[in-house]
């Protein structure tokens, strides 16, 4: 059996329909192997994922270490491992301390992030922001707007940018990808009547060197990002659905490094 290599990472991604997990190759930020991916229990209480979780951290001994820590994405703003919110999962997870219950049920060393904060480190380590230096900002446009800040590739972890109040409305009930398909706006109109404004509000805002535009509407940027008209690059995220479980392995491996 070949022995798991120091550079593999393991990485988890709990979403509302789905959890997913695969070791990372920590210099590429690819996967190592297919992802595992296993249907989210409902009601997703966490009685009932951490066992998921635990199935998928197990399932993969021939290319992660045992002692490897573990990164996981939730959707969640997450303060030192507790969730303090709950999108898409039951909420119940609100004052969980996510971390020490995951690090139980898998027996290693946990990280539990942000799901929006997860990608964007992986954006910037080895996709759209690679390279850049200075502040950059992701935003991810789907049912809502999620956002996440790097400064000089340091995380400021929770931000909640869709959620801005601009012209008197919170942001993402004007300008989320969810709002163009609701009320039938084209790609331009989508572009020049709501995201324009948004993305000028934030710009001004923030001053940012770069932003990144994620989501699943974003392998169609063609369509709407020409019709933006900002000081700042804007451009699409490059690693998509990998990139939540591509950000908290290397966050975890990061920050928790080999054990001692």
């Amino acid at each position: 059996m070949t022995r798991p290599s120091a550079r593999i990472g393991l990485g988890i991604d709990i979403g509302g329909s789905g959890i997913k997990g695969a070791p990372v190759d920590l210099v590429g930020g690819t996967f190592v192997v297919d992802r595992l991916k296993i249907a989210t229990p409902r009601p997703a209480t966490p009685e009932a994922v951490a066992p998921v979780v635990a199935e998928i951290a197990a399932a993969f001994p021939e290319h992660v270490a045992g002692d490897a820590p573990l990164g996981v994405t939730f959707p969640a703003v997450i303060q030192h491992g507790v969730a303090r919110s709950a999108a898409n999962v039951d909420r119940s997870w609100i004052g969980t301390d996510v971390q020490a219950l995951l690090a139980e049920a898998t027996g290693r060393r946990v990280l539990v992030v942000n799901d929006a904060d997860a990608a964007a480190v992986a954006e910037h380590r080895y996709g759209a922001a690679a390279g850049v230096e200075g502040v950059v900002l992701m935003t991810t446009l789907g049912t809502g707007i999620g956002s996440a800040l790097l400064v000089d590739g340091v995380l400021v972890p929770n931000t909640e940018f869709g959620h801005l109040e601009i012209d008197g409305y919170d942001a993402e009930t004007r300008a989320a990808s969810s709002v163009k398909e609701r009320e039938k706006l084209s790609y331009r109109q989508w572009a020049e009547e709501r995201l324009q404004r948004y993305y000028s509000v934030v710009e001004d805002l923030l001053w940012p060197d770069l932003i990144v535009v994620g989501g699943g509407v974003s392998r169609k940027s063609d369509k709407f990002l020409p019709h933006l008209r900002l000081r700042t690059p804007i451009v699409p995220a490059k690693l998509r659905n990998t990139a939540g479980i591509v950000g908290a392995a290397v966050l975890a491996a990061e920050r928790l490094g080999a054990a001692a």
